[in-house]
């Protein structure tokens, strides 16, 4: 089945190339979005990432700076001509975000939340729409239909771990629903290895087995200084971290007929 082909500013997905997100989970302050920034552009990532309403399982964890962080990560994004990405909770939010962020993503948590979803649909913008955790393909799949239905054709799909038996990591990456969408689904899919193992040791052979296995890019999180990140620290790549991923991916999209960037951009310019 042909993958539809989305552009975000000029980037592809969906096309021969890889797309890489990058960034922190939370925007925590200014400081860290620009360091953030710096270090994921310079790499390779071609949008950056970071959540400004954070829902977290525990109501005394961080839940994110609200509109100031979508200012935040806005600028940066600007500064280093990166795209922005970031998460809508509710409807109520999204007037807030249209100006500022280029695609909305829906967490996994919401991936069943109807009335956003129809809200989203309303709108011309890409959303990035996030697999739950206790959901079946074909859940995801029909999630996904509910922004087709009405009217938006921009959507992305992100697989990003699901729950299991398995105890030894915080959610179990099923690639094989990344390879099975793909053959069954026109939409593009990308991968959050960070979500699906919590452990930045497994972020980089993870990120590789999703290129090698079809996925059309990866959603990651970097942090400038992951042992200080209020929020998902463990499962957050060092800069130095996310530049070794970068060189190792090139030549396993390759293996698949694939590059890394996006075609409508220079490679040499990522």
């Amino acid at each position: 089945m042909e993958t539809s082909r989305i552009a975000v500013k000029g980037i592809e997905f969906g096309g021969p190339g890889f797309v890489v997100i990058a960034g922190p989970c939370a925007v925590e302050g200014a400081e860290q979005m620009e360091l953030a920034a710096s270090a994921v552009r310079r790499a390779g990532a071609l949008m950056l990432r970071g959540g400004a309403f954070k829902p977290r399982t525990s109501p005394y964890a961080f839940q994110g700076m609200g509109e100031p962080g979508i200012r935040i990560l806005s600028e940066a994004g600007r500064r280093h001509g990166l795209p922005v990405i970031a998460e809508v909770m509710d409807a109520s939010q999204i007037p807030g975000m249209l100006e500022r962020v280029d695609v909305l993503q829906v967490g996994a948590r919401n991936m069943q939340n109807f009335s956003l979803l129809r809200a989203l649909a309303r709108l011309r913008r890409p959303v990035l729409l996030k697999r739950g955790f206790c959901s079946t393909v074909r859940e995801w799949f029909l999630a996904a239909e509910y922004l087709l239905d009405g009217g938006n054709e921009q959507v992305i799909l992100c697989e990003r771990g699901i729950r299991t038996f398995e105890t030894a990591l915080r959610n179990t990456l099923d690639l094989s629903a990344v390879a099975y969408a793909k053959l069954h689904n026109r939409l593009p899919v990308i991968v959050d290895p960070s979500h699906a193992t919590g452990n930045r040791d497994l972020v980089i052979p993870m990120s590789l087995a999703a290129a090698a296995c079809g996925a059309d890019g990866l959603l990651l999180e970097v942090h400038p200084d992951p042992d200080r990140a209020l929020c998902d620290g463990p499962q957050a790549l060092a800069p130095d971290e996310f530049q070794t991923l970068m060189e190792k991916l090139p030549k396993v999209l390759e293996s698949v007929g694939r590059f890394l960037g996006a075609p409508s951009l220079s490679r040499a310019s990522v």
